[in-house]
């Protein structure tokens, strides 16, 4: 048997659900597992179903598939489980990020495989070659910042990526690299944006006595820091904890909250419908 993960989004309508049951049927398909979801902020219907039958060819089972929902002009998408994710890590100097996502595939709990890191820094070499996994230095300058895109551009398409992760990657992306990669790049960072923004963060939410801090992840696009969220999480601080407190907590956080999402899109458990997400929960 050949088990599969579908995705399917359109417009909200009666008859999506038997309709695509009857269309799994026809390929020999039994459901294991289902979710779906209609976003009352969009009117958009969001389906995602892992199923199982004797037929492998994907191209085959995709065209059955999608003709039996034709009539609803859905977005499907269409995986056998087996295929593994592929993703490519960009990260700068701080290696925290990158070490949890590389330790949490190297023990099998990411289902999804690590392909490439690239950073503008040499500092995580050695970690990530540790690892096993190919390490791309790309030093980025206001004048060759179209040249490096251009070659993780080529990195990408080398390794077949489905997802790029910025790992603590402190460069911003040009809107066009943004839109060609949309829906597939996500980012991390803490979550006193829009305040506390540039160098040293945690030091200036210490010296305004903040309460919490936290951290989100989310898709990347053209308008910075303001892409659709995937996952946040906060930690309860007290004024007795220091500056290199909030550093080390906003660390842990920020890998958890990066792990938790990249999980997550590993298994096609995220739905885009315009500024907000579906997410069909573990």
């Amino acid at each position: 048997m050949f088990n599969f993960l579908m995705t399917l989004r359109c417009a909200d309508a009666p008859g999506i659900v038997h309709a695509t049951s009857e269309a799994i049927v026809a390929v020999g398909g039994n459901i294991l597992e289902n979710d779906q979801f209609t976003d009352p902020v969009t009117g958009q219907f969001c389906m995602r179903t892992r199923f199982e039958t004797e037929q492998g060819d994907v191209d085959a089972v995709r065209a059955k598939l999608e003709a039996g929902v034709a009539k609803y002009a859905p977005v499907v998408g269409l995986r056998l489980e087996s295929r593994r994710r592929r993703a490519l890590v960009m990260v700068s100097s701080a290696d925290h990020c990158l070490a949890d996502l590389l330790y949490r595939a190297e023990q099998g709990d990411l289902a999804l495989d690590l392909v490439a890191v690239v950073s503008n820094h040499g500092d995580c070499r050695a970690l990530s070659e540790r690892h096993g996994v190919p390490f791309y230095e790309i030093a980025v300058t206001p004048t060759t910042k179209v040249q490096a895109e251009a070659r993780v551009r080529d990195i990408a398409q080398e390794f077949d990526v489905d997802l790029i992760v910025l790992a603590r990657y402190m460069q911003i992306l040009s809107s066009e690299f943004c839109d060609e990669f949309a829906g597939q790049i996500v980012n991390i960072h803490h979550s006193f944006l829009p305040g506390f923004k540039g160098a040293r963060p945690y030091h200036q939410a210490y010296e305004r006595g903040v309460k919490l801090i936290g951290a989100t992840a989310h898709f990347v696009t053209g308008e910075l820091d303001e892409g659709p969220i995937i996952e946040q999480d906060v930690v309860r601080v007290s004024h007795a904890r220091r500056p290199q407190d909030l550093v080390a907590l906003g660390r842990d956080i920020e890998r958890t909250v990066l792990a938790r999402a990249v999980s997550l899109l590993a298994e096609d458990r995220v739905m885009l419908v315009g500024a907000r997400t579906v997410i069909f929960a573990q």
